[in-house]
């Protein structure tokens, strides 16, 4: 049997699975559309590597306008300035820019421990939005940011871009036709190979001129400034209190497609361990993480190890490299898969697997999805609503693992079950003045 109808999750609310299989939907309200080729002026809050990247991307839309840059970094915010021809407002207070009226959306790159904080002004603000992953580090987060864009009507955007992909799409076809069986088991892994230098261990320093250290901290426990931390996304995995670590760094790309294909809902319980057992950096997050995600009728674990990678690269060559894929163990075969292929391991059947026609219409590239729904007023793949179901295990299994033990979770009220030290972890704890919302 496919496995359709019993795991499909309250958050996503309604027309969720309709979207998440590429056809238009409309969840938070569908006024105000606009003209096809009506120019969207954007902001983009935060402006580093993955910032500059979505910025040259949707540069190149034609119905885009860059209106305005921020940064928390005055050179970052020149270079971003320069590259669309002197045109945008600088700024290095996100809370100015989304003060500025001519904007219908924004971009936010920023360090993920802001993005909860980001998400929600934007949504009061009037802005749509597209965040980068992962959308936010506590569960508390994740519900706030998806009340807000509901209650203002907000069209959003995760961007875990290779959701888009036809390999995915492909999938989950082959995944809900149930030509494999009932999926009992899935497992989901990111290695690679860092080795025990991580990324260095450069001495503390006075923040670079031009860089405000104070904002760039915001919300999270305020600590000296270190050249490390200043190196990008890539970077902060290594950081807890900015990033929640590579589980939330890189799991949001991989646990999507089963999450997709089974139409899971919320986990039941989520366990962790793991710890910082052979990088010595300058970071603080672990190098070994082991997840189990319990799901009526499946059970999906993730898998990373910083510091050495073979075996995870489906019975490759084995050599240093970055490895990541999905497992799904069904009744007659295995699937596995990662962003660019998938293969099939027959077994139980005695006869030929008989595939399914396509039938997942082809997304549109995730930016172009993004400003389509904004015209139209309709939801692309991955808005908060559907991510939250992809971002909620990864804040619960961080708590898991600061605790040590196992989160009960009840996914139609989504609090935690007899455990109050673990209810009170849902919800951060920012440094003052910052709060959620």
């Amino acid at each position: 049997m496919a496995q359709r109808s019993t795991r499909r999750g309250s958050p996503g609310g309604p027309g969720t699975a309709a979207i998440g299989i590429g056809l238009a939907a409309t969840v938070f309200g569908a006024e105000g559309k606009a003209p096809p080729s009506r120019t969207l002026n954007l902001g983009f809050i935060g402006v580093g590597p993955m910032g500059s990247g979505h910025l040259r991307g949707l540069l190149k839309q034609p119905d885009v306008r860059v209106a305005a840059v921020c940064d928390v970094v005055e050179q970052k915010v020149a270079a971003a300035i320069k590259a669309c021809g002197g045109k945008p407002k600088g700024y290095g207070d996100f809370r100015k820019l989304l003060e500025q009226k001519d904007l219908d959306a924004v971009v936010i790159a920023t360090p993920p421990h802001w993005h909860a904080i980001m998400c929600i002004a934007a949504c009061k603000a009037g802005k749509d939005f597209y965040c980068e992953k992962p959308m936010t580090l506590y569960v508390a987060e994740s519900k706030a940011v998806l009340k807000a864009a509901r209650e203002h009507k907000r069209i959003t955007q995760i961007g875990t871009q290779i959701h888009a992909g036809a390999n995915y799409r492909r999938v989950v076809e082959i995944i809900r036709s149930g030509v494999l069986g009932h999926v009992s088991c899935v497992r989901t892994f990111n290695v690679m190979n860092q080795t025990r230098k991580g990324i260095g261990n450069p001495a503390n320093c006075p923040p670079p001129k031009g860089t405000d250290w104070e904002m760039w901290v915001g919300p999270a426990p305020m600590r000296p400034c270190n050249p490390a931390i200043l190196g990008g996304a890539y970077n902060h995995c290594s950081f807890m209190d900015f990033s929640g670590g590579w589980l939330p760094g890189m799991a949001p790309h991989i646990i999507d497609l089963p999450i997709w294909a089974l139409e899971l809902g919320l986990p039941t319980q989520v366990s962790c361990e793991g710890g910082r057992f052979v990088l010595d950096d300058v970071g603080d997050a672990p190098d070994v993480q082991e997840v189990l995600f319990q799901y009526p009728g499946v059970v999906m674990t993730w898998m990373s190890n910083l510091t050495n990678s073979y075996g995870f690269d489906f019975h490759g060559a084995g050599g240093m490299a970055r490895r990541l894929g999905i497992y799904f163990h069904a009744e007659h075969a295995t699937l596995y898969s990662d962003y660019g292929m998938h293969k099939i391991v027959q077994e139980n059947l005695g006869q030929e697997l008989k595939l399914p026609e396509p039938s997942i219409p082809p997304l549109a590239d995730h930016h172009r999805q993004w400003l389509d729904g904004i015209k139209t007023r309709t939801q692309p793949s991955c808005h908060v609503a559907y991510h939250h179901k992809v971002n909620v295990p990864c804040c619960l299994a961080n708590l898991s693992l600061k605790l040590r033990r196992s989160i009960q979770f009840d996914p139609k009220t989504e609090t935690v079950l007899g455990d109050d030290e673990a209810a009170k972890g849902l919800m951060p704890t920012y440094r003052k003045p910052w709060t959620l919302g």
